[in-house]
C-alpha cells in the first residue's frame, strides 16, 4: 500500500489564480492547495496580502498569513500596468480558476471582470467572494466578516438572554464564504465536463451566514416569531447544553427520549426516567430551566474529567469544553487526526499550523510547501509556466512590473 507521501492528490494538474487576501478567499484556496491544486497567489508588488501584517508574529513573519497560505506560490504583479495585465492574461490562458474577493465592480474597472476574462479563456471558472454578492441593492456596500455576521443574523442569536448581540468567537462569515466558494469551484469543474465551458461563481458572506442559520429561520417563517439568544442550549432538544462542573464546564447532548432515560438511570435518578413532566423531548424543552437545575445539581459535585469519563462509559454524549491549549495538546485531535502540524518556513523556521480536516484514503490532502515570501515565485512562474525568456523577465523587472 502507498503511504500518503507517495499517493497522488485529488486536484493535481489544476491551476488556480488567487487574487484574494486576508481570510475568506485565502481559506478557500488553502483548501484547494491542500488537495493538490497549483495555487498562484498574485499580490501587489511591495505590499502583498494585507494579512502579511496581521499578528501574531514569528519574528517579522505573520503566523496568520503562514497558516492560511501554505501550498501556494507568490507572484507580484502590477495589474494597473499594461505589461502586468499582459502577464496576467497569459496566466489566465494556462489556468482553470480565478478567484477574487474585491468589492463588486473592482475587477471590471481593471478590465479583469468575468466577461473580459472568459473571452481569453472560455473554460475559466471565475469565483468571486464579497460581502453582499454581485447582484441586488446592497452589492456596492463594503463587506467584512462582522458585517456578514450582523446582517446574516447569527449575531442576533449568539449570546445569553438579556445580553447584547454577540459575534461568534471566530470569523465564521469569512470561513463559510470560503467553504461555499470552494464547493462552487469544485461543482463547476464537474459541470464543465457537461457544458464544456466555465462559469462565474458569486458567493456572498451574508448569504453564507443566512444559509448556516438553517432551522432558526424556519422558526420565523413558520411561527412569525424572532428566535432570541438562548446561550449554549439548543432550542429544539434538551438537555443539550453546557453544564457547570466543580472545576470547569462540560457539554451534554441528550438527543432523544431513550438517551434521557439512560442518563437518568446512569446518574442514579431512577425517579426521573418515568417522570411524566420530563418524559418527552418537547416537555424537557418546555421545562428546560428545571431540567438544567437537575443536571447541574449532579455535575457541580464532580470534576470535568470524572463527569466525561463516567458518562462516556455509559454511552451518554458528553465532552469537556476545550481551550485552544487543550486542542493543540490533544492526542486525538492534534496528533492522530493531524490537525496540528509542523512545517519549515524559509524565514520563520519551524512553525506549527492547522492541518486539513479533509481526510481522503487515495488522494489525501497534503501540505507540501510553506506560505511563500512575497513574490518568491514570480520569476519561476514566468519562466516555467509562461515560458518567458530571461531577457523578457529582466526587462519586466526593470520596469517594476513585478
Amino acid at each position: 500500500m502507498q503511504n500518503n507521501s507517495e499517493k497522488s492528490t485529488a486536484l493535481a494538474g489544476i491551476r488556480i489564480i488567487d487574487l484574494t487576501r486576508v481570510l475568506a478567499g485565502p481559506f478557500c484556496t488553502m483548501m484547494l492547495g491542500d488537495l493538490g491544486a497549483d495555487v498562484i497567489k498574485v499580490e501587489t508588488p511591495g505590499i502583498g496580502d494585507d494579512s502579511r501584517k496581521y499578528p501574531p508574529f514569528i519574528g517579522d513573519e505573520s503566523a496568520y498569513f503562514i497558516n492560511l497560505n501554505r501550498n501556494k506560490r507568490s507572484v507580484t504583479l502590477n495589474l494597473k500596468n499594461g505589461h502586468g495585465k499582459e502577464i496576467f492574461f497569459d496566466l489566465i490562458k494556462k489556468s482553470d480558476v480565478i478567484i477574487e474577493n474585491f468589492r463588486p465592480g473592482t475587477m471590471e474597472k481593471l478590465g479583469l471582470g468575468y466577461e473580459e476574462i472568459k473571452k481569453i479563456n472560455p473554460n475559466i471558472i471565475y469565483s468571486s467572494i464579497s460581502g453582499f454578492g454581485h447582484t441586488g441593492p446592497y452589492r456596492d456596500r463594503p463587506g467584512y466578516d462582522i458585517i456578514g455576521q450582523a446582517m446574516g443574523g447569527i449575531m442576533s442569536v449568539t449570546g445569553w438572554p438579556g445580553d447584547p448581540p454577540t459575534r461568534t468567537g471566530t470569523a465564521i462569515a469569512d470561513i463559510l464564504g470560503g467553504l461555499f466558494a470552494c464547493i462552487g469551484i469544485l461543482s463547476a469543474f464537474i459541470a464543465r465536463k457537461g457544458i464544456h465551458s466555465g462559469q462565474k461563481i458569486d458567493v456572498s458572506l451574508v448569504d453564507s451566514v443566512v444559509s448556516a442559520m438553517e432551522t432558526l429561520i424556519q422558526i420565523y417563517l413558520v411561527k412569525k416569531s424572532n428566535p432570541g439568544r438562548v446561550g449554549n442550549r439548543y432550542e429544539f432538544i434538551y438537555p443539550y447544553d453546557s453544564f457547570e462542573a466543580k472545576n470547569g464546564w462540560v457539554v451534554i447532548g441528550i438527543g432523544n427520549d431513550k438517551l434521557w432515560r439512560e442518563f437518568c438511570e446512569a446518574i442514579g435518578r431512577h425517579d426521573l426516567s418515568g417522570e411524566e413532566k420530563y418524559l418527552s423531548n418537547s416537555d424537557r424543552v418546555k421545562y428546560h430551566t428545571e431540567v438544567k437545575e437537575i443536571v447541574e445539581n449532579w455535575t457541580r459535585e464532580k470534576e470535568v474529567k470524572e463527569i466525561v469519563d463516567f458518562l462516556l462509559s455509559e454511552k451518554i454524549p458528553c465532552a469537556p469544553i476545550y481551550s485552544v491549549s487543550d486542542i493543540v495538546n490533544d492526542e486525538h485531535i492534534a496528533k492522530a487526526r493531524e490537525m496540528i502540524l509542523d512545517i519549515e518556513h524559509p524565514v520563520a523556521g519551524n512553525v506549527k499550523i492547522v492541518g486539513s480536516p479533509i481526510k481522503m484514503s487515495e488522494t489525501p490532502a497534503k501540505i507540501v510547501s510553506p506560505a511563500p515570501v512575497l513574490g518568491q515565485h514570480t520569476e519561476e512562474i514566468l519562466r516555467e509556466v509562461l515560458s518567458y525568456p530571461d531577457d523578457k523577465i529582466h526587462m519586466l523587472q526593470k520596469k517594476n512590473i513585478f
